[in-house]
């Protein structure tokens, strides 16, 4: 295992406790944000941006504040067939997936962009 891997190892059993189901999505949104075939960070900023809450990513990428994201905001960015499908692969609701989303989502992108600044 490399240090990245080790180093996100941590990430995801920092922010998941010790509940399975969620390291699982802890783990799915982690892939999500890393894979550049899924569209990585640069692809949740676009989304973000796409719908007019950029500013929220940008607060996660940057060294300041983490702002808030709402559980119907992140329904509107992923759409509610991202949110079903990850909550399928982690065994939740989605109401649960979109709960905890608010907070995985911008700890990860935070964790990932410690000196804020997208890596390509």
């Amino acid at each position: 295992m490399g240090l990245l891997d080790g180093l996100l190892g941590n990430l995801v059993g920092s922010i998941a406790g010790n509940d399975p189901k969620h390291a699982n999505l802890a783990n799915s949104v982690l892939s999500m944000v890393t894979n550049p075939q899924s569209g990585g960070i640069g692809g949740i900023l676009s989304a973000f941006q796409s719908g007019g809450l950029g500013h929220l990513v940008e607060s996660w990428i940057s060294t300041g504040a983490n702002l808030p994201v709402s559980a119907q905001q992140i329904e509107q960015v992923l759409g509610s067939g991202k949110v079903a499908a990850l909550a399928q692969s982690a065994g939740l609701t989605p109401d649960v997936v979109k709960a905890k989303l608010t907070e995985f989502l911008p700890m990860i992108i935070d964790k990932l962009t410690p000196d804020g600044t997208v890596k390509a």
